[in-house]
C-alpha cells in the first residue's frame, strides 16, 4: 500500500510540475493517456532515483561537501534528464526542454512532494 501511495504522490507531483514549470510537459491525447503517463514516469522517476542517486552520493561525495549540497540541485537535474530520456525511449508522451527546465521541475517536483508527504502521510511512516 506504501508503494501506492508514493507512486500516486509522485503522479501528482509530477503533474503539478508540469502546471507550473515551462517546458515540463505531458502531451497525451486524452486524459486516461494524461493520467496512464504521469504515472509510468513517476515509477521510471522513482526507480531511477532509487537506484542512481545513492550512487551518485557516495562517488560524488567530496563534490556535495565543497558546494554544501548545492551540487544535490544539479544531480537532481540531470537525473530528471535521464527520466525524460527514459521515457522517450518507451515512446511515452513525457518531454523536458533542457537543463534549466529539469532544474526547476527538480526542485517543484521534490516540493510538492513533500507537501502532499506532510498532508498525506505514508502507511510506512512511524510517527
Amino acid at each position: 500500500m506504501g508503494f501506492l501511495i508514493r507512486l500516486a504522490t509522485t503522479a501528482v507531483a509530477l503533474w503539478v510540475t508540469t502546471l507550473i514549470v515551462p517546458g515540463v510537459e505531458v502531451t497525451g491525447r486524452s486524459g486516461y493517456d494524461t493520467t496512464f503517463t504521469l504515472l509510468i514516469v513517476a515509477l521510471i522517476f522513482g526507480v531511477i532515483n532509487a537506484v542512481l542517486k545513492p550512487l551518485i552520493k557516495v562517488v560524488g561525495c567530496v563534490f556535495y561537501l565543497v558546494t554544501l549540497g548545492l551540487f544535490a540541485l544539479v544531480v537532481n537535474a540531470l537525473l530528471f534528464l535521464l527520466t525524460d530520456w527514459v521515457a522517450g525511449v518507451l515512446k511515452l508522451p513525457f518531454h523536458v526542454n533542457g537543463f534549466w527546465a529539469a532544474f526547476w521541475g527538480a526542485i517543484v517536483m521534490a516540493v510538492v512532494t513533500w507537501l502532499i508527504s506532510v498532508i498525506v502521510p505514508d502507511s510506512t511512516d512511524r510517527r
